[in-house]
């Protein structure tokens, strides 16, 4: 069936984000438009707001609407042990683990050629900047357990090793090809606590 215009663009707006095909697309539009007027401002409100506000973390690139974030502002976590992660979503699910007391380190991505993902394009230098300062003791390489995570473990661990920090690989407790946004806390802590040192 065929949409008026605006009904067609919202649709095909909301049919644009990740994990929402053309019947959610739908739902969500005729939802929108047949509830009351401000759940739509609210949204619209709330959407404007981050998009103006969130912003990259300048020590951990995370995504903050304070600088420095809530975790680089955290007196009370080791400076000395840092997690590697691909993407701000990982850092949410590893918090909620709870057992990790370190800081975090956000890659933005992982090295994939065939997508023009090289380490320029990647938030290595400020890692390297954090390195210098000489605090450092362990990176542990938390990216994605499929073949771009486990390219970018190796890149980086090459990369760190003549340093002299320790750098581990948290464990494979995790499916391959999997995601840690989708891993459940428990999982997500024993493969962080049976994380390996990478020869």
């Amino acid at each position: 069936m065929r949409y008026a215009g605006a009904v067609a663009r919202l649709i095909g707006e909301l049919a644009r984000l990740p994990g929402i095909g053309s019947k959610t697309a739908q739902r969500l539009a005729f939802f929108l438009l047949s509830a009351p007027p401000e759940v739509a401002e609210n949204l619209s409100a709330a959407i404007r707001e981050a998009r103006i506000q969130v912003r990259r973390c300048s020590v951990c690139g995370n995504l903050t609407d304070r600088e420095p974030c809530a975790v680089c502002a955290d007196e009370t976590r080791d400076r000395a042990l840092i997690c590697v992660v691909q993407d701000p979503r990982d850092v949410a699910a590893i918090e909620k683990y709870r057992g990790f007391k370190g800081v975090y380190h956000v890659l933005h991505g992982a090295l994939s050629p065939l997508a023009g993902l090289g380490p320029e394009e990647l938030n290595i230098k400020s890692l390297l900047t954090r390195l210098a300062e000489g605090r450092v003791k362990e990176i542990i390489l938390a990216t994605n357990p499929d073949v771009e995570g486990d390219a970018t473990a190796l890149y980086l661990a090459r990369l760190l090793k003549p340093i002299g920090v320790t750098v581990t690989r948290i464990a494979h407790g995790l499916p391959v090809g999997a995601h840690l946004e989708y891993a459940d806390e428990i999982t997500l802590g024993k493969a962080i606590e049976g994380r390996r040192v990478i020869e």
